[in-house]
């Protein structure tokens, strides 16, 4: 695969269900999706998926059996990561000080030990 010019919301939708999952490098314990897969590689990504798994090792967050995890960049390239428990109760918020990620927002998923795209749900 290589980087597109510009990886959009439509890219994402295609991806229903997964056929191979892929083990973080970092955290064994963690496996992603093809959609996530994409996302990371397309939109230059790799850091969102390092700090979603990593940050399952903070008591508050790894205790949520399922997550939503939403990035949201601002005009100015910074962006705020949220997690919250899915019924909006916010376990997790950062700002990112830069970032070129391509979307203006995007959400990912944690169930168990898994991150997913909410479409391969």
């Amino acid at each position: 695969m290589r980087k597109t010019e510009k990886l959009t919301s439509a890219d994402l939708r295609q991806f229903t269900g997964t056929t191979q999952w892929f083990r973080h490098s970092l955290m064994r314990s963690i496996t992603y999706t093809d959609g996530v897969q994409f996302l990371a590689e397309m939109g230059g990504a790799y850091w969102l998926v390092d700090k979603v798994a990593t940050l399952q090792l903070e008591p508050k967050v790894r205790a949520e059996e399922f997550q939503s995890w939403k990035l949201k960049v601002n005009d100015d390239r910074t962006a705020v990561l949220t997690c919250d428990d899915g019924n909006h109760n916010i376990i997790h918020s950062e700002v990112i000080e830069f970032t070129d990620f391509p979307l203006d927002q995007v959400e990912l998923w944690v169930e168990g030990n898994v991150i997913l795209l909410p479409s391969e749900h």
